[in-house]
């Protein structure tokens, strides 16, 4: 039984392997299939100037893009400018001030020409004068002057009368006065300018525009955020800086002034520079803590370099109240020049007499305008000539 079994089973498997022959012999041949195609390659990158079209138009099946440009071009630097020199500007600002002190010099040319000059008349004259901020004690010494001269002279005729009120005028303005602003290097190292005065005067303004008045000279300069108080006394700083091309040294927000004042005079050295700016806080709490810390600022400052002009910037429009300001500044700190800012804006040019007279010190720059190159040194017949008109 076995054995018939077993007969089965070969018999099948030769059937199987029979058919299997068969169906490959006589199996249909498969059609040819076509070639296997490699993709396309992407089109070549096309490479244009930053902010122009650049791919493959809608005819060749690609779209059309704009390229940004690169990120070193969107933050750029600002160009750096060149300032004109500091010769001639307070004449070519003439016209500005001369509008502001209309009523000042023309007021008194009016008066002076009149036939009969009696009490009321030197009455109005004085009027004029201490509204204009001359001051009490210079009011008074002029209009004494002016009578005396108007005695002497008896008719005056109009050039007289402009000649007389010039003379006077200039005469109380100082023109001997030494007006040097003095940022020259001595040997090896740079000299040091401190600007001083309160907040709202304009004093970091001021510390810019002097930097562009020397850099229009040809120096170098090192301007000192020694303002820490004031984060955006340091920032304004830095553009004035950026915009000339000087060095801007600051400290961190609330640091100590001392030590941004210090490195900058010793980044000064270093670089070779001209001139150091130290532009200060102006907090003006109490006599004592403004003493305090303009000394330790001019303490420290001086184990690198001596303090070369100590400016003290006082704003026209405030008058007598600005005078107050000078009188304590110069308590404090040996002022050796002022920076009368905004004298174009107020009538009261008077105040560069008082100012002069009070302190012993004289005006060195003056402020006509809030353009960056409207800060001129202070020419005592340019301003006088202004007042009084052609």
């Amino acid at each position: 039984m076995d054995g018939y079994i077993g007969i089965i089973v070969i018999v099948a498997i030769a059937a199987v392997l029979a058919v299997g022959g068969l169906f490959l012999l006589f199996r249909p041949k498969a059609k040819d299939l076509p070639p296997v195609q490699a993709p396309p390659e992407p089109p070549a990158p096309v490479i244009t100037e930053p902010g122009t079209t650049a791919g493959l138009g809608e005819e060749d099946g690609g779209t059309t893009t704009t390229l940004p440009p690169p990120v070193e071009e969107l933050v750029k630097a600002p160009p750096i400018e060149v300032p004109p020199p500091s010769a001639g500007r307070m004449v070519r600002l003439r016209g500005r001030l001369a509008r502001s002190q209309n009523v000042l010099g023309r007021g008194l040319l009016e008066l002076l020409s009149r036939d009969r000059l009696d009490d009321d008349v030197w009455d109005e004259i004085e009027e004029i004068l201490i509204t204009a901020d001359v001051g009490v004690a210079p009011t008074r010494a002029m209009v004494e002057d002016l009578r005396t001269k108007v005695k002497v002279l008896g008719s005056r005729t109009p050039d007289e009368v402009r000649r007389l009120l010039r003379e006077e005028l200039l005469a109380q303005v100082a023109p001997d006065l030494d007006r040097t602003l003095h940022t020259a290097p001595t040997g090896e190292r740079p000299a040091v300018v401190l600007v001083v005065g309160v907040n709202g005067t304009g004093k970091t303004t001021t510390s810019g525009k002097l930097a562009r008045v020397l850099v229009g000279d040809g120096r170098t300069v090192v301007l000192g955020a020694a303002d820490t108080f004031r984060a955006a006394a340091t920032d304004q700083l830095q553009t004035w800086g950026d915009r000339v091309g000087a060095s801007v040294v600051r400290g961190p927000e609330g640091g100590d002034p001392a030590s941004v004042a210090f490195d900058a005079v010793a980044r000064g050295i270093e670089d070779k520079a001209d001139t150091v700016i130290i532009d200060t806080a102006g907090r003006l709490h109490t006599k004592t803590g403004l003493m305090d810390e303009l000394g330790k600022v001019k303490r420290v400052i001086e184990k690198r370099a001596a303090v070369d002009e100590v400016l003290l910037v006082l704003d026209a429009t405030t008058g007598q109240n600005g005078m107050r300001q000078a009188q304590v500044f110069a308590e404090v700190v040996n002022v050796t020049g002022i920076a009368l800012t905004k004298l174009d804006g107020t009538a009261k040019g008077g105040i560069v007499i008082s100012v002069q007279r009070e302190l012993g010190v004289p005006v060195k720059l003056v402020g006509l305008g809030e353009g960056p190159d409207d800060l001129a040194p202070f020419d005592p017949e340019v301003f006088v000539d202004a007042l009084i008109g052609d």
